[in-house]
């Protein structure tokens, strides 16, 4: 920028003094100089300065985000498609949760022992508790539990994976695709679909696990368990899980997670971190492959620092009053005049919420924008709605809350005004 400022500063000065003379070049050259102050403020800023805030993130895709808002306060390639391993788990989990028993006895099929390992080694005609395989699934990423599960839950693998994918789209995941309970990779041949998902959809599915499912407390019961043991429903083998979530033991707000990894892949990571109130979720994507295990763990330190330290919770809910609203041919409702103003009170319907609280750093934008009619036309029935107020947070609509009046106006007509005329003017009439 000062190189192209000096540039337009100084290279015509010899021109400009050798043919118009000194006291007249040094009025061009002013002008010259106040152009290039302008040309130069409305370059980019400096490489250096653009990249101040990113991260050096060995993940191919990494995402953290602000689990109760799923906004992401931080991306790299968060729309990118890419397996995901045994993240797969988190959903194979919640779903069991939701929709299984957890008390059921289930029994294990020819195909669950067909799993390579990681795996429980169970042998067909077991029969577990749904509960315990729960431990297994999650705490040591078996993969012949994770079949036995969606056998018992969904009928099949493929009707399980269909409730999976069913429970992506209505939590708003559309670039995701399950095809498998445990996350091995996989791929439907009539279509070429491949079991896959993004950064943004695995953090989102991990909010909806820790926040907003009806599951949650049961599914960080058995994500925060650090070791579990349990035996078939004979009670002829035993078991010992052990948790391999190693960031549970790295950080103390920690709050839950899921490993992965397959040679496609590579080692992946879906987490969730809580504190002071604020809940962060956190994916990472083909973050290395062997032997690179624990470049998961410096890219999860990262991003959770760089939303610990970013962001807090800021309440931007404004109190809006409006003046009553003119209403054409209407009844005014303080005197019942015919011939009167007519007006209509109205009120921002915002359900009771007095706090608005959203996730926030510095530099972020908050504009409230109101759009109200100015005029309304009779008959008016309450809470009709006839305006907004509407929240933006960087250009995107947050929240929106309708503006509706609050009584009822009646049109003069002429049948109004013949019978308030009778009833006025009449003795006697009632």
């Amino acid at each position: 920028m000062y190189i192209l400022y000096r540039i337009i500063r100084y290279t015509p000065i010899y021109f400009i003094r050798k043919n118009i003379g000194r006291q007249r070049a040094n009025e061009v050259i002013a002008v010259l100089t106040a152009i290039a102050l302008f040309c130069c403020s409305a370059l980019p800023a400096r490489a250096e300065e653009e990249t101040a805030e990113q991260l050096k993130l060995y993940a191919q895709a990494a995402v953290l985000m602000d689990a109760d808002s799923g906004r992401i306060l931080y991306g790299k390639n968060e729309e990118d498609i890419l397996p995901m391993a045994s993240t797969t788990k988190i959903m194979t989990c919640i779903l069991a949760l939701e929709y299984g028993n957890p008390e059921e006895i289930v029994e294990v099929s020819a195909y669950a022992t067909s799993m390579p390992k990681v795996k429980l080694y169970v042998r067909q005609g077991e029969k577990y508790r749904l509960k315990d395989l729960l431990y297994s699934l999650m705490l040591e990423s078996h993969n012949d539990s994770a079949v036995v599960i969606a056998e018992a839950v969904g009928g099949s693998v493929e009707g399980f994976a269909t409730m999976m994918n069913q429970k992506a789209r209505d939590i708003g995941c559309y670039d995701t695709y399950f095809i498998t309970p445990n996350g091995l990779d996989a791929v439907v041949n009539d279509n070429g679909k491949i079991h896959s998902t993004t950064a943004g959809d695995l953090a989102r599915i991990m909010a909806y696990c820790v926040t907003d499912s009806a599951a949650k407390e049961e599914f960080l019961e058995i994500t925060r368990t650090l070791s579990y043991d349990f035996t078939d429903a004979d009670g002829k083998r035993s078991f010992h899980c052990n948790n391999h979530n190693a960031f549970l033991g790295m950080m103390k707000e920690a709050l839950s997670g899921k490993t992965g990894f397959t040679n496609n892949a590579g080692y992946c990571y879906v987490g969730a971190i809580e504190s002071e109130g604020r809940i962060f979720t956190v994916a990472l994507l083909a973050c290395g492959w062997p032997n690179n295990r624990n470049y998961k763990w410096s890219d999860m330190k990262q991003l959770v620092a760089y939303g610990m330290e970013r962001y807090r919770y800021r309440d931007i809910y404004e109190q809006r009053e409006f003046e009553d609203i003119p209403v054409a041919n209407g009844v005014d409702n303080a005197s019942g005049k015919p011939f009167a103003a007519a007006y209509v009170p109205v009120r921002v319907d915002d359900r009771g919420e007095t706090d608005l609280s959203f996730l926030l750093c510095e530099t972020d934008r908050i504009e409230v924008k109101t759009q109200v009619a100015r005029t309304l036309q009779a008959p008016v029935a309450e809470n009709t709605e006839i305006g907004t107020v509407c929240y933006y947070l960087n250009g995107e609509m947050i929240r929106r809350y309708p503006v509706v009046t609050t009584q009822t106006v009646k049109e003069r007509s002429y049948k109004y005004v013949a019978t308030y005329l009778l009833y006025r003017f009449l003795p006697g009439t009632t």
